[in-house]
């Protein structure tokens, strides 16, 4: 990706996760695996209820997370 191409997807939001939870995108995708089992929106809820990310971050990251572990 050149540096002209813009990020989309659940992607464009880990510079704002990064920055509003000052903890890199790793950190959250590796809490994730631990709730891997769940549904998506549970999943979700486990990144607001436990550790407060708003539905919007929570959503994005659960949606790349799912992507990428093919589920």
């Amino acid at each position: 990706m050149t540096s002209s191409e813009k990020v989309q997807g659940p992607a464009s939001y880990f510079p704002s996760i990064e920055k509003t939870y000052g903890k890199p995108v790793t950190h959250w995708l590796k809490l994730l695996d631990t709730v891997k089992d769940k549904k998506h929106m549970e999943q979700v809820a486990f990144l607001k209820d436990q550790h407060k990310l708003g539905h919007g971050h929570a959503n994005a990251l659960v949606a790349h997370h799912r992507a990428q572990n093919g589920t």
